[in-house]
């Protein structure tokens, strides 16, 4: 008889946890604990932060079904992007960078065209880039609890970011407001096309 799914994902978490490797990645010691590390991660690095809040604030602004479906999918997109670098997943240099720049892009768009967008379409989009950018904060192969809890707190910052921008465009119903997250979503596209070119530059 198999064991149940949720189980086996645990016992296969237990194991990783458990690999005796030093757990550096490429974020900040901030000497309060690796879930704050990962929190710290998070919250000093505006490649990442740009993406979700353009993402937030197009969910919000369609409503309460896509904001939960793409909050959920956001955080586990990341968190398995993060199990996958840690267990040796690598991607290019550049990928990191050029996914920022194409989401960021995207995002910024749909806002900035109030795009009527599929709630699934949503989430699978804002999971993709949560899964590339999991992947790059973990992509040195790094494991143990200290990599775990790191990645918790990632994810945590991610969720709690997400909801507290959805939440400013969830309410917006008169065309003024609306048109106002619409204006932000023309410079988050602006921000994009800057990233890019910055990108470029540096190839």
């Amino acid at each position: 008889m198999k064991p149940p799914r949720l189980t086996r994902v645990a016992a296969a978490l237990t194991i990783w946890a458990a690999m005796a490797r030093a757990a550096e990645a490429h974020l900040v010691a901030t000497g309060m604990g690796p879930i704050y590390d990962g929190v710290s991660h998070f919250a000093l690095s505006p490649e990442e932060i740009l993406p979700v809040v353009a993402f937030a604030l197009f969910a919000g602004l369609r409503g309460p079904d896509h904001a939960r479906r793409t909050a959920v999918a956001l955080a586990a997109g990341w968190f398995v992007g993060g199990l996958g670098g840690a267990l040796g997943l690598s991607l290019p240099a550049a990928v990191p960078q050029v996914a920022s720049a194409v989401f960021l892009f995207a995002a910024g768009g749909a806002l900035a065209a109030n795009a009527k967008v599929p709630p699934w379409a949503c989430a699978v989009v804002a999971a993709v880039y949560g899964a590339l950018a999991g992947a790059s904060d973990f992509g040195n192969g790094s494991g143990g609890l200290v990599a775990l809890l790191n990645l918790v707190g990632v994810c945590a910052a991610v969720a709690a970011g997400f909801v507290l921008v959805a939440s400013l465009t969830l309410p917006l119903r008169r065309d003024w407001l609306v048109m106002a997250a619409r204006v932000a979503g023309s410079w988050l596209l602006a921000l994009g096309v800057l990233l890019a070119g910055w990108i470029v530059r540096q190839v």
